[in-house]
């Protein structure tokens, strides 16, 4: 018997997939538990219809996600910040305080655990940081630090 997986099942298949199972199985294990749909001619419609709408969307999210790192890409944020002797800072920049002021300033929401700092800022000066925006889409934008 054919069926549509629902859900990922260890050992079978990933959700979507449609395999050949055999009936008993199907019928009393994959169906009334919900993880499989019978493969019909309907169901196997809509499944290539959802997938076709995802894939749509994946394009769209992607193409959003190019057109905020370029944005972020012509960002330079500056921080003031009180510094000791040899232009270290009597604290530190981290990747929370970049993110903020992203969002303060330019209204951009970005988590700041996709900022890619190592560690965080500790003296003055200009350093260029890593914001990864999507799976695949990261951009460079520069964090310049002056003393106060």
């Amino acid at each position: 018997m054919k069926v549509i997986l629902l859900k990922d099942i260890k050992g079978t298949g990933k959700k979507g997939d449609v395999i050949n199972v055999s009936d008993g199985h199907a019928r009393n294990y994959l169906i009334p538990r919900g993880l499989a749909k019978e493969a019909t001619e309907g169901n196997i419609k809509s499944l290539k219809a959802q997938r076709a709408s995802e894939k749509k969307r994946k394009e769209k999210e992607l193409k959003e996600a190019k057109e905020l790192a370029e944005r972020i890409s012509n960002i330079k944020l500056k921080f003031k910040s009180k510094a000791g002797e040899g232009g270290k800072l009597f604290g530190s920049i981290t990747s929370k305080d970049i993110a903020a002021k992203l969002k303060s300033e330019y209204k951009i929401n970005i988590d700041k655990r996709k900022i890619v700092l190592d560690g965080s800022i500790k003296e003055l000066g200009a350093v260029y940081v890593e914001v990864k925006v999507y799976p695949e889409v990261s951009a460079k934008m520069k964090v310049e630090v002056t003393a106060e």
